[in-house]
């Protein structure tokens, strides 16, 4: 068996970067949590993009969102009804690409009104809905659409 001594300082220098290495990785996955954090305990956004709840006009308000597959960018178009900043209704319909998209989109836009209605638009981070996590994509983007035209 051969033998080689390391110095201590190849040893520190070693931990050093090693540390400094999971820092930086650590750093990378906070940016994602930190987005995820920016909510406050009434589920308010801390960040901006839209007013807070109850200064939004009442009225029906559509739009577009779209979201990557493995297969292609899909969209679909989100119609949401606010009386006092709560969601009141909703339709979903889309123009699904690939055939898995039609089958999560069909259970997406099965279940959406079950998630959404009733509950103030600021609150609403739509993330999985009947097993489709994807399609939530299109709609948290549709859903910053609408905010943005209903705000008054």
């Amino acid at each position: 068996m051969i033998s080689q001594a390391v110095s201590p300082t190849v040893r520190k220098s070693a931990a050093v970067v090693g540390i400094a290495g999971m820092l930086v990785l650590a750093g990378c996955s906070g940016a994602a949590d930190a987005e995820d954090a920016s909510t406050d305990s009434t589920g308010n956004s801390g960040s901006g993009g839209g007013a807070s709840s109850g200064d939004y006009a009442d009225g029906t308000y559509t739009a577009e969102g779209s979201y990557q597959t493995p297969e292609t960018v899909e969209q679909i178009s989100v119609t949401l009804t606010l009386a006092d900043g709560v969601v009141t209704d909703v339709e979903v319909t889309g123009d699904p690409q690939a055939r898995e998209t039609e089958q999560y989109q069909g259970q997406f836009i099965a279940g959406i009104a079950d998630e959404v209605v009733g509950v103030a638009i600021d609150e609403l981070n739509v993330s999985r809905v009947a097993g489709s996590s994807l399609t939530s994509g299109g709609f948290n983007a549709a859903l910053e659409d609408i905010k943005d035209q209903a705000a008054s």
